[in-house]
């Protein structure tokens, strides 16, 4: 069977959601310094739609990830690590021909001039994935598809293959779509900012970074952001330690809109299907107090806390605040992925009226303590 049509049609919603994308080896240093100048690296899994499907997982959601990896030994340690967290790997393709990618990067955070990454992916199984080479049955076997723009810069036919899962069709499933702009993996293309804007656009739930906004297509500012992005039923606007704010339409009887006026690239969206016309409900949640061991795989973390929430029917407020939990508990360790807190727990912390929740401080170790002494007047 291919094509998503036919996928559609056969597909029985068995899962919560489906998360594609490529995954990599991660190689961590097992001190701080210069690449050139760390002695050793101990092996993990980085990805992030592996992350989102290995977090929600880890909260006791039905989670698959399909992606394509290579028919060796990287490949193997890809697939048996994320099937631990209780992932359903069973989609994932093997490709006989090309390699899995993997990456070094350096302990110092992502955000800082000292940090380093340095990839081994181009050629890689992943960015062989196509429209003509996916299982569709298993893309469209959940609640929700979640993507990233990551997967639409490896390559022409990956792009592809974005361009036909987020084509608006009957019977698709709720597309969640992380911008996760990364400029290294455009080779200096200016088609980066038009293509994650037709993208993001054609999407139902949208997670974006303000920076990453800024830095793509050139707009300032939550509601600038909302502005360029009408589509999306839900856009999650990330703001760092200021927390996020979260813009959610009501539909309302009224003509269809045309498109609006957009920032750099934004052309290429023209023809996208735009909603009825709608009313916002904005929703500002602040961010928690983290002290912080390594600034990596937060967003993925928070796009699977969002998730949860969402599957789970809580109203935004609740959705935004297991984001934050879930960004935390993956900040409080030096890796990818982490043990969440319990559902018990985090429902408990996001029942918080907004002076206690303003009040929380979380430390290394916060998620299996019984009651971490950070928590200030926990109920």
């Amino acid at each position: 069977m291919s094509g998503p049509a036919a996928g559609t049609a056969a597909a029985a919603t068995t899962t919560d959601v489906v998360c594609l994308g490529e995954s990599m080896v991660t190689f961590l240093p097992s001190q701080p310094g210069r690449l050139a100048d760390v002695p050793s690296f101990g092996r993990g899994i980085g990805g992030a739609e592996s992350n989102v499907a290995c977090a929600l997982a880890a909260a006791g959601h039905r989670a698959a990830w399909v992606g394509r990896v290579g028919a060796d030994g990287f490949g193997d340690h890809l697939v048996e690590t994320i099937a631990s967290y209780g992932v359903d790997t069973s989609a994932v393709r093997r490709d006989p021909a090309r390699p899995t990618g993997v990456y070094f990067r350096t302990a110092t955070d992502r955000g800082t001039d000292t940090h380093e990454v340095a990839y081994y992916r181009a050629g890689s199984a992943a960015s062989a994935m196509s429209p003509e080479n996916v299982p569709y049955d298993a893309l469209f076997a959940g609640r929700v598809l979640h993507l990233s723009g990551i997967t639409a810069a490896l390559s022409p036919d990956c792009l592809a293959l974005l361009r036909e899962l987020t084509a608006p069709r009957p019977g698709r499933p709720l597309v969640s779509f992380d911008v996760n702009h990364r400029p290294h993996l455009w080779r200096g293309s200016a088609e980066d900012a038009s293509v994650l804007l037709e993208l993001a656009r054609r999407a139902d739930l949208v997670f974006v970074g303000e920076d990453e906004a800024e830095e793509a297509w050139g707009i300032v500012g939550a509601e600038a952001i909302r502005a360029a992005l009408p589509e999306p039923s839900v856009l999650v606007v990330k703001r760092g330690s200021a927390g996020a704010t979260v813009f959610a339409s009501s539909p309302r009887p009224g003509p269809r809109s045309s498109p609006r006026p957009g920032p750099r690239g934004a052309e290429a969206a023209a023809g996208t299907v735009t909603p009825a016309a709608s009313a916002d409900t904005v929703t500002p949640v602040p961010a928690l107090r983290v002290d912080v061991v390594a600034a990596v795989g937060a967003g993925d973390a928070f796009a699977a806390g969002f998730l949860s929430a969402t599957l789970r029917g809580l109203p935004v407020r609740d959705r935004a605040r297991h984001g934050h939990l879930m960004a935390a508990a993956v900040l409080t360790v030096p890796g990818d992925l982490t043990d969440p807190p319990s559902r018990d727990r985090a429902d408990r912390l996001v029942a918080l009226d907004d002076a206690a929740w303003g009040r929380l401080r979380l430390a290394p170790g916060w998620t299996t303590a019984d009651r971490a002494p950070e928590e200030v007047r926990t109920p």
